[in-house]
């Protein structure tokens, strides 16, 4: 069996690097660190006076809009990155499959513009509207699409 080399990574957890990644100051306090706060407040308290309830339960609410303030603030982040990508398919030509009565049609079209309906994306292809997950393909306009479409104007 061959031997496997540490050497190449083993510096990298060095004591010094340890220690200085420990030591870089946090810029912002995270959820994680609210919670090694209020359980090293736990830890700490005086057996004689523990917390009282009021006090506890409001952190506990404290702890609870913090998080929901960092999924809130993924949510949009999110948000804004699938925007982008959706509103970068203006003027591409797109593929998508409908389910009929006679079985499945495929369509192509140019995108128009997008919508959202319910929490749901769409594209406008001249007057449908398509989901976002029913394209199959994206490309650049054919020419002879973008001849008609000069035709039309």
């Amino acid at each position: 069996m061959a031997d496997i080399s540490t050497q190449n990574i083993w510096p990298y957890y060095s004591a010094q690097n340890v220690q200085a990644a420990a030591r870089k100051p946090v810029k912002e306090l995270g959820k994680d660190q609210f919670l090694q706060i209020l359980v090293t407040q736990l830890r700490n308290q005086d057996p004689m006076q523990p917390l009282q309830d009021k006090e506890f339960i409001a952190q506990m609410a404290q702890f609870s809009s913090l998080e929901q303030m960092m999924n809130m603030s993924k949510e949009i982040t999110s948000l804004r990155q699938s925007a982008g990508m959706v509103a970068g398919l203006i003027g591409k030509e797109v593929t998508w499959s409908e389910e009929t009565e006679g079985g499945v049609s495929v369509y192509t079209g140019t995108v128009n513009s997008v919508l959202w309906r319910d929490g749901v994306q769409y594209v406008k292809v001249e007057d449908a509207e398509v989901p976002i997950d029913e394209i199959i393909s994206i490309a650049e306009p054919s020419a002879e699409n973008e001849e008609e479409a000069a035709a039309d104007e």
